[in-house]
């Protein structure tokens, strides 16, 4: 079968598409277009400028007019919204996750409706950014503005809503909302009742592998079918690869999340304690993971350096990194700690951390970028080992995709601190895991473990094995102290 698709996957950094081509069960891809994802900051206000991406899109489906494409599909970052008017007009500019809008709300919230409530009835991760907290920020600010609103939706079903005219929330990307009932896969309306928020507002929730419609006649391309599939980037990545109860998956990237994928979810006082995330998964599926920080500490720290005409590559610094084993284990801290979520200064951060802690101070950035990815890859360990609590399944494999399976630095230390197998790629897995869902939605595979096998065939992986895993484990007990000063 000869079968062409078209990605788009937006991330926190850059957006791009990606034209894939299916041929006697290969797939071939090709980033086809890329641009920047760039936040506007608005009198003390982070937005995401996402008429500018709309608007690369747009020039994209031009630029490929003359293809024939099967389907469209869109995924994109999870947790923040747009606003719609009566007539469906954008309004305002989304706030961006990192906004400080939502200081301190959680806890205001958790005044209102108790944190083992909130779990019990949504089964998601507490982080200060969550859609839940953003909307009762928006709301203590302006009431008047939810209130108007006729349609609330996620980022990638307000593109699909410019793509095809349908007003539709995607439930992968739905759950990251945290008013999202996993047992029902429905609204969680009366949490929001609870919490006094609206909720007509409210589109309906559509599976992933929806046929949204045709895309609409003003666009290049108009007529062709665009595709939902698990419209959250992670939920993407999760659906491009084969998993197991001895395996987890570590989507890495600007963040890092790690779980395994589930039949049902597990909502319990443990999940609860360890703070586990019951996000939607393609097919029916849960995917129960932990947020951690990931790579997004060495990015801030190289614009960071950039800024002060330090123009260091990606590959000049773990190069260096590596051979920096004078730095080795000497500044441990969580990744995960709060004055790292988006400081103006990272390294300056960690190094005030350090001073804080009575540890060493990285003196360059080769020690920064080692200090980094060493602490990374304990954290994937200390959420590895919760994992197996939760599900009772042992662990042997990790299976890291996105844009961090290239870092084979941080997959050695991740293989060297857990003592588990690590396999990394396929590295687009997101876009491929767009592209499963729009084969399956269009019939060019029978089931989700027929397209996982198309990948598996066409995109090979790297193998990593564990070394020093004894020298790791001593270390391991002390980085451990400093999670628990932290989480208590």
């Amino acid at each position: 079968m000869n079968a062409q698709y078209l990605a788009f996957d937006l991330g926190a950094e850059s957006g791009r598409a990606v034209h894939a081509r299916l041929h006697s069960g290969i797939l071939e891809i090709d980033e086809v277009e890329r641009f920047p994802n760039e936040p506007v900051s608005v009198r003390g206000s982070l937005h995401w400028d996402v008429l500018r991406l709309w608007h690369e899109m747009q020039r994209t489906l031009d630029r490929l007019s003359d293809a024939n494409f099967d389907s469209i599909g869109v995924d994109t970052w999870g947790v923040d919204y747009a606003l719609l008017n009566h007539r469906g007009d954008l309004i305002g500019n989304p706030c961006h996750y990192r906004d400080s809008r939502t200081a301190g709300v959680m806890e205001k919230v958790f005044g209102i409706v108790s944190r083992g409530e909130i779990y019990e009835m949504t089964g998601i991760q507490f982080l200060p950014f969550n859609t839940l907290y953003q909307l009762f920020a928006a709301y203590a600010a302006d009431p008047k503005l939810l209130e108007t609103a006729r349609h609330l939706v996620t980022i990638p079903d307000l593109l699909n809503y410019w793509l095809t005219g349908r007003i539709a929330c995607e439930y992968t990307n739905a759950t990251t909302t945290q008013f999202v009932d996993p047992r029902t896969r429905s609204w969680a309306f009366d949490l929001l009742a609870k919490l006094g928020l609206p909720t007509a507002f409210l589109a309906p929730i559509v599976e992933p592998g929806s046929v949204l419609g045709p895309l609409a006649s003003f666009h290049a391309l108009a007529g062709t079918p665009v595709v939902a599939p698990a419209c959250h980037d992670t939920g993407s990545a999760v659906a491009a690869i084969a998993t197991s109860a001895n395996s987890a998956y570590l989507s890495s990237g600007t963040w890092s999340l790690l779980g395994a994928e589930l039949p049902a979810p597990m909502i319990t006082p443990k999940a609860c304690s360890l703070n586990f995330t019951n996000e939607g998964g393609v097919c029916g599926t849960v995917r129960l993971l932990k947020n951690i920080a990931g790579l997004w500490l060495l990015q801030s720290c190289r614009r960071t350096w950039l800024a002060s005409g330090q123009n260091f590559s990606y590959d000049e610094l773990l190069t260096s990194a590596a051979k920096d084993e004078r730095s080795s284990f000497r500044s441990l801290f969580d990744p995960d700690h709060p004055a790292f979520l988006c400081p103006r200064d990272m390294p300056a951060e960690i190094a005030t951390y350090c001073r804080r802690t009575g540890q060493p101070e990285p003196v360059s950035a080769p020690a920064f970028t080692r200090a980094i990815l060493e602490n990374l890859a304990f954290k994937y360990r200390l959420v590895l080992e919760s994992l197996e609590e939760l599900t009772g399944n042992h662990i042997e494999e990790i299976r890291i995709i996105g844009g961090g399976s290239l870092n084979g630095l941080l997959n050695q230390f991740t293989a060297n601190a857990t003592g588990r197998t690590v396999l990394a790629g396929p590295l687009e897995a997101t876009a491929l895991g767009n592209i499963v869902m729009q084969m399956l939605a269009t019939g060019a595979v029978g089931s989700l473990a027929e397209g996982r096998a198309v990948i598996d065939r066409s995109f090979p992986v790297r193998r990593f094995d564990p070394v020093e895993n004894d020298r790791w484990s001593a270390h391991y007990a002390r980085f451990k102290q400093y999670c628990e000063d932290l989480h208590g």
